[in-house]
């Protein structure tokens, strides 16, 4: 069973500023962290392997420090890692990034599973995965809570409105993986760090993965961010005084007439 794994390196998300006069997010002093989304879905890959056996490669595009997220996948159990990373990359929105991206595991070739987060913290759009299933003609099934592999077909639990839909898909397929609420992510010992660091990390260009510049970065992005905001905090408040009793009056009929309770 070779699988696939798409990760992303996105801002420590409690750290997350936006600049109020450009409206871009503040990366500089931000740390970095691997995308809990994709954590998961290397967790769900590793496990896979470990029952079924097999090789479990990890793919990310991004700037150089994003091989920090790759050397991580890699202490955690990864045996392969990739990086895709090209000026002519930059810019590149969902569409443009998932053919980027989808071009890289051509280049993998030979892969039965394909395992993305639901979506990255730092977009939250959900669409990178499904985009790579399109370029690769696939089948995909998205929102998954868990994978498994049985008779040669992928079983997940998939979220719906109102609960869960078992499915399968034939392989090769791709898979989006969400998360518990709950879920914090394993992580690696101090020595499989220290080994990983002497474990190599490939870097591929456009040109390596064969792909077409007109379909990468800002040319290649049939979409552009307009603006990012940070929303404005309106907080608003009643504040009651009396004695324990009256304040208990008050509160009880608060609650009243916002039909919280009867």
């Amino acid at each position: 069973m070779n699988i696939v794994v798409c990760i992303k390196q996105v801002p420590d998300s409690d750290k997350v500023k936006v600049n109020p006069e450009t409206g871009t997010i503040i990366r500089a002093g931000v740390p970095s962290i691997l995308n809990p989304y994709d954590h998961f879905a290397l967790e769900n890959a590793l496990k896979i392997k470990k029952e079924t056996g097999g090789k479990v490669t990890v793919i990310s595009m991004g700037p150089p420090q994003a091989v920090e997220v790759i050397k991580l996948a890699l202490s955690l159990g990864a045996d392969r890692g990739i990086l895709l990373s090209d000026r002519a990359f930059a810019g590149s929105d969902t569409w443009a990034t998932s053919y980027a991206i989808s071009k890289g595991i051509e280049k993998i070739g030979n892969y039965d599973l394909i395992l993305c987060g639901q979506m990255a913290i730092d977009g939250d759009t959900a669409q990178t995965g499904p985009g790579i299933a399109h370029h690769l003609k696939i089948p995909q099934i998205t929102f998954c809570e868990n994978v498994s592999i049985a008779n040669g077909k992928a079983e997940v639990s998939k979220l719906v409105d109102g609960g869960t839909l078992d499915m399968q898909a034939e392989l090769p397929a791709l898979i989006t993986m969400t998360m518990p609420s709950d879920y914090l992510g394993i992580y690696p010992s101090f020595l499989d760090v220290f080994d990983a660091q002497d474990k190599p990390v490939e870097t591929w260009s456009a040109q390596d993965v064969g792909a077409e510049a007109k379909n990468l970065g800002l040319e290649g992005s049939p979409t552009r961010v307009d603006k990012i905001y940070a929303p404005e905090r309106k907080v608003q408040g009643e504040i009651f005084s009396g004695s324990a009793n009256e304040l208990a009056d008050k509160v009880l009929e608060f609650l009243k007439q916002g039909r919280f309770i009867k």
